[in-house]
């Protein structure tokens, strides 16, 4: 209709960037499954985006209704976060998703589960130091691991889990998806967040999910643990 401009058009008439910071912990599938769709949206829209660390062991520090198993989980949890930390400290912040899609394609893909082995063999793909595992079992850099935790939380509230994505400086949970778009249906998805996040007062979209994350059919995909996020 005349004088009517599509969102599709609109989105591409845009000059300046849009932004995302998204924030991980490699092992939540869910987290796994939206970073996929955001780097689909890389490739179809004009997009700035920067990969940070969040830890699901200090998100769940202090909940004490978590079962044994989870909470043996969360043990496990800090080998990887730490890792990547201590090497985006040391051998700068490109590593971080280099990492986590290494870790990623171990833990959610392939099934391992023995999160430290994970770590290694990411290490060695990437072609980092083997030696930054050291870091797996100290707190050595975890002041550093918290305050980009920290960050994300300030952004979007405690009421939260894995990942957090802030577009264009205002920070949500999630979105949560099962599968992760592609092309332009990732792009329309963002679409959607860049409007939302751009309306005053808005806080929520939710509804229960019904299925667990569903990677990519030409690779296996280990059940879900719902807990982790």
């Amino acid at each position: 209709m005349t004088g009517e401009t599509s969102l599709d058009t609109a989105v591409l008439d845009r000059a300046e960037l849009d932004t995302a910071e998204f924030w991980f912990d490699p092992l939540c599938p869910w987290a796994w499954m939206t970073s996929r769709w955001m780097m689909e949206v890389e490739q179809v829209r004009p997009i700035e985006v920067t990969w940070s660390v969040m830890s699901l062991a200090v998100l769940n520090e202090g909940r004490d209704h978590l079962d044994a198993d989870y909470r043996a989980f969360l043990d496990r949890a800090w080998a990887p976060v730490r890792v990547i930390t201590a090497a985006a400290r040391d051998h700068g912040d490109a590593v971080r998703k280099q990492l986590y899609d290494a870790i990623g394609e171990r833990v959610h893909h392939r099934g391992e589960r023995d999160f430290v082995a994970a770590t290694a063999g990411a290490l060695e793909e990437v072609g980092l130091p083997a030696d930054l595992m050291r870091y797996a079992d100290t707190d050595e850099v975890d002041d550093l691991l918290r305050a980009s935790h920290a960050r994300a939380m300030e952004l979007v509230g405690d009421d939260v889990g894995t990942p957090v994505v802030a577009v264009n400086d205002v920070a949500f949970f999630g979105p949560v998806v099962s599968p992760a778009p592609k092309g332009e249906a990732a792009g329309r998805l963002w679409d959607g967040c860049v409007l939302v996040a751009g309306t005053d007062g808005f806080f929520e979209l939710k509804r229960t999910r019904t299925r667990d994350p569903i990677f990519d059919t030409d690779q296996s995909s280990p059940p879900a643990t719902t807990k982790e996020s």
